[in-house]
């Protein structure tokens, strides 16, 4: 990596710490001037007995003012669902909704900050350990903040990929959003190491002396997101279609940028390199508009002609006037093979759906009306059997010997 994106990251983590260090709320001078007064009031002999160096006064209220806190957070959250949240269905947009919702557990999670922070200051345990760990407390909130609005404002991505491309808008815009969620969880990182003293300049810069390796171990990772833009680029699936690649055999469910979720119609989920797929051949069922019914029936062999002749009329003209069926494709119906045990007649058509329930309905449709086109012919489905024909019996022996 060259010095001048080293220098840009390391810029954007100084402007992270600057953030953390105003939300750094400090309120121990305030509480700590109360106990002070407190210990020189008539309850001051009982109050400033020390346990372990620190008065009881502060041990009480490093206690009382943590569990304060945390009944502050609950009330909080009961606010915020019960009277503010009701607030934001009177607008007209949906996003002042979904992003008091998004928030509500990092703003939440600032009355935890402020009770561990006050806690360990009445305890007087303001180590540079404890300092990186509340440090640590707020870069992580603040950029889990970061990382909810992004959630919470995926609507206005979508809605920006849909003007670009409308067919894709759904799996381009996860696209992006996962790339602005990678960005914040990388600078949110970098942000905690920094607070623990971990040059993360001097790791970046690291990077380039060992580009070699790396570039080596993430060839894989590399190839895959190279696949899931090819797969985005040429159209080839898109979320909610069924496709099959190779033994796989599903429902996609997402696209990301290293893999491809497929849900199988066993209820499985099946995750696939992206690399994989765009090498592979895919089969787009739910692109092919139309689906065949292929069936070979099999008539007794009682059935004369005229009967046969009539049946395969029927049927053709029920195929040609039902709904259903994709007049415009190829339909045979033909009396084709003298079978063992049966006369056979092939049906090849094709229903107008390419959905699995849809198409299961249709076809049973098509299989009754077959079943009342073979009845009202005085004829009857014919079942594996074998007919044994004797000729001749031998005559009894009626002569006597003596």
């Amino acid at each position: 990596m060259n010095e001048n994106n080293t220098t840009q990251t390391q810029e954007i983590i100084e402007q992270s710490q600057e953030i953390i260090q105003k939300l750094d709320i400090n309120f121990f001078p305030q509480v700590q001037s109360w106990l002070n007064q407190l210990y020189l009031s008539k309850y001051g002999d009982f109050f400033d007995t020390l346990y372990f160096d620190i008065p009881l006064g502060n041990i009480i209220t490093a206690f009382f003012s943590f569990f304060f806190f945390l009944l502050l957070r609950k009330l909080f959250a009961t606010l915020v669902i019960k009277f503010i949240q009701p607030l934001t269905t009177m607008t007209k947009n949906s996003y002042d909704e979904r992003i008091l919702l998004a928030l509500k557990g990092p703003l939440t999670f600032v009355f935890i900050i402020i009770g561990v922070r006050l806690f360990f200051a009445l305890l007087f345990w303001e180590t540079p350990f404890i300092n990186n760990i509340i440090s640590s407390m707020i870069a992580f909130n603040l950029f889990w903040a970061m990382y909810e609005l992004i959630n919470a404002l995926r609507g206005i991505v979508y809605h920006f990929t849909s003007r670009i491309n409308p067919e894709l808008s759904y799996e381009v815009g996860n696209f992006i959003l996962t790339i602005f969620k990678g960005i914040v969880l990388i600078i949110g990182l970098a942000s905690i190491l920094d607070v623990w003293g971990i040059n993360v300049g001097g790791l970046i810069a690291g990077l380039g002396i060992g580009g070699l390796a790396f570039a080596l171990a993430a060839k894989d990772t590399a190839a895959n997101l190279f696949g899931s833009i090819a797969l985005l680029l040429d159209k080839s699936i898109r979320i909610g279609e069924w496709i099959k690649i190779g033994e796989v055999e599903g429902t996609v469910e997402d696209i990301g940028m290293r893999t491809t979720k497929i849900r199988s119609f066993g209820k499985s989920l099946i995750t696939l390199p992206n690399q994989l797929i765009a090498n592979s051949p895919i089969e787009n069922f739910s692109r092919r508009g139309v689906r065949r019914i292929k069936m070979t029936l099999g008539v007794t062999y009682a059935t004369n002609s005229q009967q046969m002749q009539q049946i395969l009329i029927d049927i053709k003209e029920m195929l040609k006037a039902h709904p259903s069926i994709a007049q415009k494709e190829t339909m045979l119906v033909n009396f084709t093979t003298f079978g063992d045990s049966s006369l056979n007649i092939f049906i090849y058509t094709f229903a107008n759906t390419a959905n699995w329930a849809g198409y299961m309905n249709i076809k049973e449709d098509i299989n009754l009306k077959i079943m009342k086109i073979i009845e009202d012919n005085k004829s009857d489905f014919a079942f594996p059997s074998q007919s044994l024909y004797v000729e001749s019996l031998p005559q009894p022996n009626t002569s006597t010997n003596n």
